[in-house]
């Protein structure tokens, strides 16, 4: 395999981990079969947060792998264009991960082309290759791809080899990737080691048969910090200074997958969550996973 890119000596704001793919979204927005045109960029949960990190400033880096193919390349490319730090292994051997988008009246349905990719073979070596960073984002996507890569993650978040980094993580449960009685269990103890953990309040409802943002963090209650996001509502933060609730920003949606990435921000909590929708509407108002870098000033 060839070597990422040599990593930044200085420290870093975020490293996010996990897989990145190439996703291809109906042109204009419509259902895939009825598609003459397809739109192709980049995805993936960890990488969109490095990404909306890094159009806020922060200096981020997203370490992965990919395959030696035209759709690694243009990951490759995606990440440095927003001005993340590609500390991407390029893999002869696999294929990099992809998916379509296929919008409908009932909601966004994606199909994954994603078994035996690059970033599929990843284990707990690539905590070797972690250059320090003041949090590390990981999430639940990561620990279905594999065993392997479930491995990465559970070491990352129980033992912590990157040293005293903030330790944060996005529950993001996919059904596609396993069932909840198999996933339930497992993110929730995966949540529980982290500092910082998200979590939609439909995934939760699916996972643990909650039904409001309190009961969450009764199951969810090590981590310092719980967001709860509850779509077109709001957003709800349990930290240490108390509970902290930001409206959702009215927005006309084009396509919502990706939107929930947003809110992995670093600004105290009614900032964040505001943050967050802000970014989240970006996204919403695109058929891409991100939406264009804000040319706004951000928080009202």
């Amino acid at each position: 395999m060839c070597a990422a890119p040599l990593m930044p000596t200085a420290i870093i704001d975020v490293l996010a981990v996990g897989e990145a793919m190439a996703v291809l979204s109906p042109d204009p927005v419509r259902p895939l079969r009825y598609a003459t045109n397809l739109s192709m960029t980049m995805a993936g949960a960890e990488a969109n947060v490095a990404v909306h990190l890094a159009s806020l400033g922060l200096r981020t880096a997203f370490l992965s792998r990919v395959g030696d193919d035209p759709f690694g390349e243009l990951i490759r490319d995606r990440l440095i264009e927003a001005g993340v730090d590609a500390a991407v292994v390029v893999d002869p051997a696999a294929p990099t991960g992809v998916y379509f988008k296929d919008p409908g009246e009932a909601g966004t349905l994606v199909h994954y082309y994603r078994a035996g990719s690059a970033a599929s073979t990843m284990d707990s070596s690539v905590w070797s290759d972690c250059p320090p960073a003041r949090l590390v984002h990981l999430s639940g996507i990561t620990a279905a791809l594999s065993p392997a890569c479930a491995r990465l993650v559970a070491t990352g978040l129980t033992s912590r080899p990157f040293g005293d980094a903030i330790a944060s993580f996005d529950v993001n449960y996919r059904p596609r990737l396993w069932p909840p009685a198999d996933a339930g269990p497992v993110l929730a103890d995966l949540a529980n080691h982290a500092d910082v953990v998200f979590v939609g309040r439909d995934e939760a409802a699916v996972l643990w048969g909650t039904d409001a943002a309190l009961e969450v963090r009764e199951l969810i209650s090590a981590p310092a910090v719980l967001v709860v996001k509850d779509g077109g509502v709001g957003a709800t933060e349990f930290g240490p200074g108390g509970v902290t609730f930001e409206p959702a920003t009215p927005v006309e949606i084009v396509e919502p997958v990706g939107a929930g990435d947003a809110f992995a921000a670093d600004r105290p909590p009614s900032e964040r969550l505001r943050l967050g929708h802000q970014l989240a509407s970006l996204a919403l108002m695109t058929a891409a996973d991100v939406g264009a870098p804000p040319t706004f000033p951000l928080l009202w």
